[in-house]
């Protein structure tokens, strides 16, 4: 057997073969399989209460039931927005893998997954556009720092990244997307969102993996603390500030109080657990300056911690 067919029916090709032939069994389309003309219900949430940045904190205390809910859309929002900005870098990622060339099923599920990107995108827009409100937009710097991530080299901290947009979410959604009390509209996109992502997840935890076992030491410090260090600004990124103002809280208190909160350590730990595991078995943790950092997004379950 050839070298060239050798790798053809390696590790990685089998699971792009996979990959790619489910993507095209399970293939859904937010435009047309969201009822978009369906009308919001009155009174349901945009998120779950207990998941709400401000949730158990005396500012909290103050609001009424309708504050909370409308909290809750600005939060969702601003999430979707990020989720927007977040697709578009890990496409750019995925780009680059198809660009190498090789025109392998791994490199032509690379260029499958964009275009699933490419759908989520434009269905999280619509689903803020649904909610009635604008998008948050990124501030300048934070799209200074995209950009200069897009210099980074392939490697564990790039797969990496995009674990840990997309675990974060579909942790979330997985949770939401049963409760009745939760948009339709909201319900029916996770429900779209997680399906899709799995497939994303798997492809993303086995080129990290492989990355990890390919490179060498220096490199796998190197990546290792890039990732902690993407980690602290993409939690820090979720949440606009901005949206404590639609309950009349200044942005700057509002978001001290949430971050100050027992509620954002056991919600960034609930979305967090399983991907982290997965990174501290990967030896992505592993070094005094990569667990100190990702100690500092609180985040770290306290066993690993």
């Amino acid at each position: 057997m050839s070298a060239t067919r050798a790798r053809a029916v390696g590790p990685r090709e089998k699971t792009a073969r996979r990959l790619l032939k489910s993507t095209a069994d399970k293939f859904y389309d937010g435009e047309v399989d969201i009822d978009w003309d369906a009308p919001v219900v009155d009174g349901m949430r945009w998120m779950p209460e207990h998941r709400v940045s401000l949730y158990r904190t005396k500012l909290w205390d103050k609001l009424s039931e309708e504050q909370r809910r409308e909290l809750g859309r600005h939060e969702i929002v601003s999430i979707l927005s990020f989720g927007i900005y977040a697709e578009g870098f890990l496409s750019a990622n995925l780009l680059r893998v198809f660009g190498r060339g090789t025109f392998s099923d791994h490199s032509m599920y690379s260029i499958a997954e964009v275009g699933e990107e490419s759908r989520h995108s434009i269905m999280f827009g619509k689903l803020i556009e649904k909610a009635g409100l604008k998008p948050y937009l990124l501030p300048r710097v934070g799209l200074v720092i995209a950009k200069i991530g897009q210099f980074l080299p392939l490697g564990p901290a790039t797969y990496g990244g995009t674990l840990l947009i997309e675990e974060v979410l579909d942790r979330a959604q997985r949770e939401a997307q049963n409760d009745p009390e939760m948009q339709p509209h909201l319900r029916q996109m996770m429900r779209i969102h997680v399906i899709e992502e799995s497939r994303h997840i798997t492809y993303a935890r086995e080129e990290m993996v492989r990355a990890m076992q390919s490179t060498n030491r220096v490199n796998r410090a190197v990546h290792r603390v890039i990732l902690a260090t993407i980690a602290n600004f993409t939690y820090i990124a979720l949440i606009n500030p901005r949206v404590y103002r639609s309950v009349g809280i200044n942005p700057i208190r509002g978001i001290v109080t949430a971050m100050a909160s027992p509620t954002y350590k056991t919600n960034m730990q609930f979305f967090s657990e399983p991907m982290i595991r997965f990174f501290a078995d990967a030896g992505m943790c592993d070094g005094v300056v990569t667990r100190r950092l990702w100690k500092m997004t609180r985040a770290m379950p306290d066993d690993l911690a």
